[in-house]
């Protein structure tokens, strides 16, 4: 399944193409299963589509992930590299941006806007409090694209029959020039020692009866803890 902002990424990389003209090719790297993902991109209107596949891409953090694509995508001729602002596993929200410094050239994070120019971008990125920022880019850039910026678009029967015809171009660790040392674990910065959800210090209280019934007992725990 395709990431949340992914889905967010791809459509707004359609809606310039739609716009301005250009090719999109959709990047993702994982292990067996993972070529449905590009199959979506296809299906909605991707022209192109890259699959990273290596066991030895397992264990990659944020940093040897963008490494992996920057092995990928810096033969390319591109204007934008477009990504989801983060992923729906980690949240981390790295990988953009770390791919933006490899690559030497500017990035935005979080962005909810794009106006494109002469060899350059306008957007609008989202901060904390409600803000907005309004910054220019020069291109080549890399977007990291926040949710809301757009309507994702819904992958038509005609687009699922295309996407199925196309070949999707497949690179493991020796067709992007890599090492193991250079991916997975032992090319990671960070390791996730465990995932867990954490204890709840306290218990739900539930309710049940009339509206009434709960109002009132409503009243009288805060009553009780002082709240009223």
């Amino acid at each position: 399944e395709m990431n949340e902002w992914d889905e967010y990424a791809l459509e707004e990389a359609l809606l310039l193409k739609e716009r301005l003209g250009g090719e999109v090719t959709a990047v993702t790297m994982g292990p067996e299963g993972a070529d449905a993902v590009l199959r979506r991109g296809l299906a909605k209107g991707a022209d192109n589509a890259i699959w990273l596949k290596d066991e030895a891409f397992e264990g990659s953090d944020a940093y040897a992930t963008a490494k992996i694509l920057h092995a990928a995508v810096k033969g390319l001729e591109f204007d934008l590299v477009m990504a989801g602002a983060q992923a729906s596993d980690d949240g981390h929200g790295a990988v953009g941006v770390i791919l933006a410094e490899l690559l030497d050239i500017p990035h935005a994070s979080m962005v909810k806007k794009v106006e494109t120019g002469e060899g350059s971008l306008k957007v609008n990125r989202e901060l904390e409090g409600g803000l907005e920022e309004v910054v220019e880019l020069a291109m080549p850039a890399v977007l990291t694209i926040q949710t809301g910026i757009n309507e994702p678009r819904y992958v038509s029967i005609m687009g699922i029959r295309r996407a199925r015809k196309k070949e999707l171009t497949v690179m493991a660790l020796a067709d992007l020039g890599l090492s193991k040392e250079d991916v997975g674990e032992d090319g990671s910065w960070m390791r996730v020692e465990r995932v867990y959800r954490p204890p709840v210090e306290k218990e739900p209280v539930m309710m049940t009866g009339s509206p009434d019934e709960i109002a009132g007992a409503l009243v009288e725990m805060f009553k009780a803890r002082g709240l009223v």
